[in-house]
């Protein structure tokens, strides 16, 4: 059950904050102060019953004194997500960030604002209560990087990306993020249904380049409770980000997520090459054709040659149709690896990319929704201890 704290004197935002919190699991406790107290033991010791997870210092405080005890609090109680409420959004978002302030908030904020930030927070408080609960190693670099590949266009790869996130999110609330390196013409925004104010091209320079928390502050939020950091808006953009850009780029969210999922572009160019090298994982999607499949064979080949053919590989065979004549057998042959997961030729996945809705999100009955769950399990801590004899075997071509 989630607890929310409002420290403000300002009756009307209290009200506001009040009806948005009308359905939420869990009580909100209101201090009606213009001051804040030293530290965060002299507020916990007012609070009784659940924990608290949220504390909106709301309009009226001093902002000082609100970012001073947000800094406090990142320290002392990593896991309660902070939130100030003030008019000064622009002014104050850089030392927001780096007090480790979870989100800013307008004081005549509408009802549904308030909610929708109430869910993010309360999911963040969630996720790090969750990382200093077990024994996951969070040092710097932890995260696991998964880039999802394909010699070829066409073949789903942005569909598996997104509902392997959105799959991930489940697992790890707001600890995965999502990039799109398909610089051109990346379809992540659109398969997720995101208007992003900032894409990889503005996260590769300036501020972000050095600083985690302003490169946070560029991602977008999914409903899922992921992150996403999508491609540029203009194809000509990508031609002023470079390998090095990318590959310290996904080394900076590596040390603040959890996961890592990254679409990149078809075929085996500079930022691919780039994404490989610092990879912990490749899934590789073909389709069931044969240009498809001997592409994925060439791939498999020329990295084998260079040293970048990750030994965490998972293999996803898209597509999958008794009636093109091929075998789950002739495609294993060619490639010359077992196939991990088998994704039945569907009418809903595609229609729910389309949609901007991935098909993990959306709960729709389909024969692919089980595939995506069992990559999405390849992923989960215990994988490695479970027993996997003649997995590939099970996998069947309906």
């Amino acid at each position: 059950m989630s607890r929310f704290l409002l420290i403000t004197p300002n009756q009307d935002f209290e009200h506001r904050t009040r009806q948005a919190a009308k359905g939420l699991h869990g009580t909100i406790h209101v201090i009606a102060a213009d001051y804040l107290p030293p530290g965060p033991d002299d507020i916990l010791r007012m609070l009784t019953g659940e924990p608290v997870e949220v504390i909106l210092l709301g309009p009226g405080l001093p902002l000082e004194d609100s970012i001073r005890l947000a800094s406090l609090f990142d320290l002392q109680y990593p896991e309660i997500s902070i939130v100030v409420v003030t008019e000064k959004e622009a002014d104050v978002a850089l030392p927001a960030m780096r007090a480790g302030v979870r989100d800013l908030l307008a004081p005549l904020a509408h009802p549904d604002e308030i909610r929708a930030m109430l869910e993010r927070s309360s999911l963040a408080a969630a996720s790090r209560r969750r990382g200093l609960s077990t024994s996951v190693d969070t040092r710097p670099g932890a995260g696991r990087i998964i880039s999802v590949m394909s010699p070829k266009g066409g073949v789903g790869k942005t569909t598996v990306t997104t509902n392997l996130a959105v799959g991930l999110g489940k697992i790890a609330p707001m600890g995965v993020v999502v990039l799109d390196l398909d610089l051109q013409f990346g379809d992540v925004a659109s398969g997720l249904m995101l208007e992003p104010e900032r894409t990889l091209a503005d996260a590769v320079q300036g501020a972000a380049v050095q600083d985690s928390m302003v490169l946070k502050s560029y991602l977008s939020v999914h409903p899922a409770g992921i992150y996403a950091l999508c491609a540029p808006l203009n194809p000509v953009d990508s031609d002023k980000i470079s390998g090095p850009q990318v590959a310290h780029l996904i080394q900076q969210l590596s040390t603040e997520f959890q996961f890592v999922v990254v679409d990149t572009a078809p075929g085996l160019g500079e930022h691919v090459l780039a994404t490989l090298e610092v990879a912990t994982d490749s899934v590789w999607v073909c389709g069931m054709d044969i240009p498809s499949i001997r592409g994925l064979r060439t791939g498999f080949s020329i990295l084998n040659e260079i040293g970048l053919l990750s030994e965490n590989r998972h293999v996803v065979l898209n597509f999958a149709d008794r009636r093109t004549g091929l075998s789950l057998k002739d495609v294993e042959a060619t490639i010359g690896c077992p196939v991990d997961i088998v994704l039945p030729r569907s009418r809903t996945l595609p229609y729910s990319t389309n949609k901007g809705v991935p098909l993990l999100q959306d709960g729709a009955r389909d024969p692919a929704s089980k595939g995506l769950m069992q990559l999405v399990d390849r992923f989960k801590p215990d994988w490695e201890e479970r027993s996997h004899k003649k997995l590939h075997r099970r996998a069947v071509v309906q």
